[in-house]
């Protein structure tokens, strides 16, 4: 089973990934304050004004069980009548307002502090005026309310007693007469003087009651802390509107930035090469080490010091016997050519007999000629006119002016090679060279744009990557990787650099070495117009080289 990565190598890959799309998070962000205070500005502003009563026993007041006190009144119930059609009728009927009943009760709410008995009834209106208006009439349809069911229970139980009083009195009366009638000492006159007395004492009673309940001042509650003039609306609130849509917005923004992440096909770090498309990275350029076209970067500066890395490392990896290295990218570009070019100086400079040979043909004609300029060697002939038999090889190998023992084959014409990468000349010519000895380092095209790159890497011992950063995509660099497995060539590893911008016609360089014309075999390098002999020992090795190529004689040339 395959060990699962690491916490922290997720927790990296997400800080990348907003590393790269941070300006996504920065936008929706942005965007989301925004809209927070646009919402601020558009939103209705509320106020909001709170009355508080204090709420007193009655009579008729139980506390139901679970209510809010210990006392006679239950809270609960209280605070569900300030909101009930009732109160909200005498609360219009106060305010004299065009809404109706219900739609005023929504406006209200009820809170009950801790152990009190006091409600705190807010009203929210759309001004300062109307919710201070409107907390009090609502406080005040309470207190009201209140004090006429209390006011209605009292009567009622007035009414009640004056009925049983007036029978009580009914029947004493009628007592009294049977008491008049019956005779003194009888059995009769006990009894009724027993009832009259019972009669009496009920009705003194009932008396009794009668006025404590005529007398009594009903009074349901009072207003301790009248209703205030707002002086700020409570909604909307800006401060956490902005805070809001900036959260969202922030939220949103890294989604966007992760889905941009996951479904974005570039390479955009050395850590995408490696994980996304498995492909050990060699070495990573960045702008400061990147070389251009200009010339190879000096050993001892930033991107000398890396290729000289990268040198050691494909020194390490290659096996005995291998010697030819092909170097291809992943997507059209020039990427491969700076890589070659400065691997094959790198590994010369070690002392080693290294031949660069130009295999990429070039997509425009801004782009002709890049390791003729880089190099200071001239631009043609090259392999395109090797391969259709037009010069031999003693007529395209040139020594290059500032390290000896690189050797170059420049690409040649550009319309003139098609097809010929698959060629028994090519593999005769990379048979010689290989037993000639050395090293020998192919500029090959991309492998997205034609099958040379493959042709080219089953003639070669190893293979290296090089990636175009932004440029390249993670489909390519798997298909490259295919493409290396099927015909056998094994797959050192990738360089990365930064996407290179596109040469302007401006930037051309004419090479500082020309051919001049030979005579039979011998080649002749012109350096700032000053003719100069090639080495004899030179001539000799590139004569052993040639000597191995079939149809290389000076017949074979046209």
């Amino acid at each position: 089973m395959e060990a699962s990565r690491p916490a922290s190598t997720d927790v990296s890959q997400y800080l990348g990934a907003f590393r790269r799309h941070w300006w996504i998070a920065l936008v929706a962000t942005g965007a989301g304050l925004g809209a927070g205070t646009a919402l601020s500005q558009t939103m209705p502003k509320v106020y909001e004004s709170s009355t508080s009563v204090l709420v007193q026993s009655v009579d008729q007041d139980t506390n139901a069980q679970g209510g809010r006190t210990k006392g006679a009144v239950n809270l609960d119930t209280e605070a569900q009548l300030v909101g009930s059609g009732a109160v909200a009728v005498k609360a219009a009927t106060l305010m004299r307002s065009g809404l109706s009943p219900i739609e005023l009760a929504r406006s209200v709410s009820v809170q009950v502090p801790a152990n009190t008995t006091v409600l705190v009834i807010t009203f929210k209106a759309e001004s300062p005026q109307n919710a201070q208006f409107g907390s009090h009439a609502f406080a005040e349809a309470y207190l009201r309310n209140r004090e006429e069911t209390a006011r209605a229970q009292l009567d009622r139980q007035i009414k009640s007693l004056n009925l049983k009083v007036k029978q009580l009195t009914g029947a004493l009366t009628g007592i009294n007469t049977k008491l008049a009638a019956a005779a003194a000492g009888s059995s009769t006159e006990s009894n009724l003087l027993s009832l009259r007395n019972n009669s009496q004492n009920q009705l003194n009673s009932l008396t009794g009651r009668l006025n404590e309940l005529t007398t009594t001042m009903v009074g349901g509650g009072s207003i301790i802390s009248d209703a205030r003039l707002p002086d700020r609306p409570t909604s909307p609130n800006t401060m956490i509107n902005i805070g809001t849509g900036g959260m969202i917005g922030l939220l949103i923004g890294l989604c966007l930035a992760y889905l941009r992440e996951r479904f974005d096909r570039r390479l955009v770090t050395a850590a995408d090469v490696r994980d996304r498309g498995r492909v050990p990275v060699l070495a990573a350029l960045d702008d400061r080490s990147t070389p251009h076209f200009d010339d190879v970067v000096q050993p001892y500066g930033p991107g000398g010091r890396v290729f000289n890395r990268l040198r050691n490392e494909v020194l390490a990896s290659l096996r005995e016997g291998d010697q030819i290295i092909v170097v291809t990218g992943i997507s059209r570009g020039s990427a491969s050519t700076l890589v070659a070019a400065n691997l094959a100086a790198a590994l010369a400079r070690t002392g080693s007999d290294v031949i660069l040979i130009g295999a990429h043909l070039p997509d425009s004609v801004v782009d002709a000629a890049p390791l003729a300029r880089m190099l200071g060697v001239s631009a043609m002939p090259g392999l395109s006119d090797l391969l259709a038999g037009r010069v031999t090889l003693a007529r395209v190998l040139q020594r290059t002016p500032r390290i000896p023992s690189l050797r170059v084959i420049t690409t040649g014409g550009a319309a003139t090679a098609a097809g010929l990468m698959q060629s028994q000349r090519l593999k005769d010519t990379l048979s010689a060279l290989r037993q000639h000895g050395g090293y020998v380092v192919i500029e090959a095209p991309s492998t997205s744009s034609s099958a040379d790159a493959q042709s080219l890497a089953s003639l070669a011992d190893a293979a290296i990557l090089a990636v175009e950063l932004r440029r390249s995509r993670n489909p390519a660099l798997i298909d490259a990787t295919e493409q290396l497995q099927r015909v056998g060539t094994r797959l050192l590893g990738a360089v990365v650099m930064p996407r290179l911008a596109p040469m302007k016609p401006g930037d051309f360089v004419a090479p500082a070495v020309t051919l001049a014309p030979e005579e039979g075999h011998t080649q002749r390098l012109q350096f700032a117009g000053s003719p100069r002999q090639r080495p004899a020992e030179s001539a000799m090795d590139e004569t052993a080289i040639i000597e191995r190529i079939p149809g290389s004689a000076d017949g074979d040339e046209k």
